[in-house]
């Protein structure tokens, strides 16, 4: 420790942990040899030295805390001294002693030398010492402010250097992100254009399942964000809803027209064809989606809440969730019946054939749908005037002869008839109820 008074004559009895050196300058071997008693008995190294030259060399080689100088010397004068001792060593607290202390000579001192103290010849032992102990304090100060602005700047240069590394890490997570959020939608994309595809083949197979596809789809969309299914539960009813028919895609044409017109003529081995249906919609789906969930919902969605549903009996709460809700939209769709009478029909059921949460749930959901037009097959000569054509008519080379959502007209059904004589028309034909 070293004394905090700057103002006190007499110095604290306290010395520095190590001995601050010091650099006396005089060309009077008394003053000098006194000057250095002094100083040496309050505890501090002290360099003596009778030359200016030669004190500037010592500087060059070694650094002081203090450095004390005559004003008076016959190889140059301490002012001057001190000037050039400033450039040599800049921390050091610079003392000039003189016998008269003129303005110019203050004003120099300050301007060019910067000098700490001035002290007078002759000077007071208690004064000289506390000076001195004033001039370590400064200089130990300035050193140790030297010393906290290089570690400051260290830290400054790291924590830029810091800062840059962690832009450029935040830069490289940003990309990261996007990367993988266009990946992600890349998937979302793929994933959507699979369903799709699926959902076509169903219509290519046979228009009737891809038209009822894109109902239970739009159902599906308005029961899922009730706050009943978790997010694993969302996803396997929207995507069975997309691809639980896909197993009647072994099932023949004609049995399916049969269950439709003719459900009490079907023999068991038709039944039970039509039975199996979900079991390999599963194993089909889980080629387009490999989550578990959603193959489950897909074997599930014929079973019935009383258990005499198929392909494995399951009853009640054993259903999962999301094949119950996925149940009753289909029952609806299959039906074949107008809004009313189809609602009715599953109020019927409620209970025995479904869940009636599930029935709640997606009565609540069939108001949010817009229902599309009924679809049924017909014969060719079936055909009348004002029936809606629900699919396009082609020749057997491809070119169109009649669209999609045209009405028929005498002239219109009189030409189809006459093109089937020449070409048959081999495709199934579809209207509007």
């Amino acid at each position: 420790m070293i004394p905090t008074d700057l103002t006190s004559s007499a110095p604290l009895a306290v010395a520095p942990a190590a001995p601050a050196t010091i650099l006396i300058v005089d060309d009077e071997p008394v003053v000098l040899t006194a000057l250095k008693s002094t100083l040496e008995r309050e505890g501090f190294h002290v360099v003596a030295c009778n030359s200016p030259l030669k004190a500037l060399t010592i500087l060059a080689e070694r650094d002081f805390a203090v450095i004390i100088s005559d004003q008076r010397m016959p190889e140059m004068l301490g002012l001057d001294f001190l000037i050039e001792s400033r450039r040599l060593r800049p921390q050091s607290s610079r003392i000039l002693i003189t016998a008269v202390l003129t303005l110019p000579t203050i004003v120099d001192a300050i301007n060019k030398g910067e000098i700490f103290r001035f002290v007078a010849k002759p000077w007071l032992r208690e004064e000289l010492v506390a000076t001195v102990w004033n001039a370590v304090q400064r200089h130990e100060l300035v050193t140790h402010n030297q010393v906290l602005q290089a570690e400051t700047q260290t830290l400054n240069t790291r924590l830029h250097e810091a800062n840059l590394a962690l832009e450029a890490k935040v830069l490289d997570l940003e990309q990261q992100r996007k990367s993988l959020d266009a990946a992600n939608r890349s998937l979302a994309e793929s994933y959507e254009n699979s369903l799709e595809l699926c959902r076509r083949i169903l219509t290519t197979y046979d228009p009737i399942l891809g038209g009822q596809a894109k109902v239970l789809v739009e159902f599906a969309n308005q029961m899922a964000p009730s706050d009943t299914f978790t997010e694993v539960e969302r996803h396997a009813l929207r995507s069975a809803a997309w691809l639980c028919d896909l197993g009647l895609i072994g099932v023949p044409r004609e049995i399916l027209r049969a269950f439709r017109s003719k459900t009490e003529q079907l023999t068991e081995q038709e039944r039970s064809m039509l039975h199996s249906h979900p079991g390999y919609g599963q194993t089909l789906a889980a080629l387009v989606d490999h989550r578990s969930d959603v193959g489950e919902v897909i074997r599930a969605h014929h079973e019935r809440f009383d258990g005499l549903g198929f392909p494995d009996g399951l009853a009640g709460y054993a259903i999962p969730w999301p094949a119950r809700c996925l149940a009753v939209a289909v029952g609806f769709v299959e039906s074949g019946l107008g809004k009313t009478a189809a609602i009715d029909a599953i109020l019927a059921k409620s209970g025995s054939a479904y869940d009636p949460e599930a029935v709640r749930l997606f009565l609540k959901a069939s108001n949010l749908v817009q229902l599309p037009k009924q679809v049924r097959e017909i014969m060719l000569h079936e055909l009348e005037p004002g029936m809606v054509l629900a699919n396009g008519i082609y020749s057997p080379h491809g070119m169109l002869l009649i669209g999609e959502g045209q009405a028929l007209s005498l002239n219109t059904i009189s030409k189809i008839r006459s093109h089937n004589q020449v070409t048959p028309i081999s495709q199934r034909l579809l209207v509007y109820s």
